[in-house]
């Protein structure tokens, strides 16, 4: 399908292919802040994907996992960037992305304003940006400090400064106008399930929402297999 994805700063971006075909129709899955391509249940929902046969492209944005890239860089707005440069490569293809948590705020933000993405999953979807950035991180002091005490994830302002200028996706729902699935557990403790419905009160008629009683923020353990059931379903049904 492609070799290589590199974003608008040359940097080169780490990813999977799960091939399920030769058609030209895939789903693309992005993960949350201080995640990757690798997360267990981002594997599963590939491999669930690619056994329903339907292809799969699961990345890792800029300064995540194995793409090359700082931390300290990564910004939603440079992910909606990121996420251009993978519809870029993709350029002959049908693209359905999946976005969870600050990834699904980057999907919001990116089909909002790019219709080369034909369909749209939020999981766990952040829509308050700096309410976000104020309850999880308010605490540390940016350029100082690490999200959630991780040594390895920095805490910058320059992250902090662009959660602020976002503030809120929730507007950009109105804009969305291709089919759209949200998925989100009701015991979510980091983006709490009102954040999907409020989105939603901004949207069309084109959304689907799934509650998944008891999920939590990563679809852990017993959640996982529903979670997948319920995107593989939609986008069976959309792609045909």
């Amino acid at each position: 399908m492609i070799s290589e994805i590199k974003n608008a700063q040359g940097e080169t971006l780490d990813f999977n292919l799960h091939n399920a075909n030769e058609g030209r129709q895939v789903v693309v899955i992005g993960h949350g802040v201080t995640g990757n391509k690798d997360r267990p249940f981002v594997v599963a929902l590939a491999n669930a994907l690619e056994q329903a046969g339907i292809n799969a492209l699961r990345f890792s944005f800029a300064g995540n996992g194995g793409s090359e890239g700082r931390f300290v860089d990564c910004t939603i707005s440079k992910e909606v960037s990121d996420l251009g440069a993978v519809i870029d490569a993709l350029a002959d293809h049908e693209i359905c992305y999946v976005g969870h948590s600050m990834g699904g705020a980057v999907g919001v933000i990116r089909a909002s304003e790019d219709d080369r993405i034909r369909r749209l999953v939020s999981l766990a979807g952040m829509v308050h940006t700096a309410k976000f950035a104020e309850t999880e991180f308010g605490m540390e002091k940016p350029d100082e400090g690490c999200m959630w005490e991780e040594e390895s994830c920095p805490l910058s302002s320059t992250y902090v400064n662009d959660m602020n200028a976002i503030d809120t996706v929730v507007e950009r729902g109105a804009q969305i106008k291709v089919p759209w699935l949200l998925v989100h557990g009701t015991e979510d403790d980091v983006v709490p399930i009102q954040e999907s419905h409020d989105i939603i009160a901004k949207a069309g008629d084109n959304t689907k929402f799934v509650e998944l009683n008891g999920a939590n923020h990563v679809f852990a353990e017993e959640h996982c297999e529903p979670m997948c059931n319920a995107v593989v379903d939609w986008v069976k049904g959309q792609f045909g």
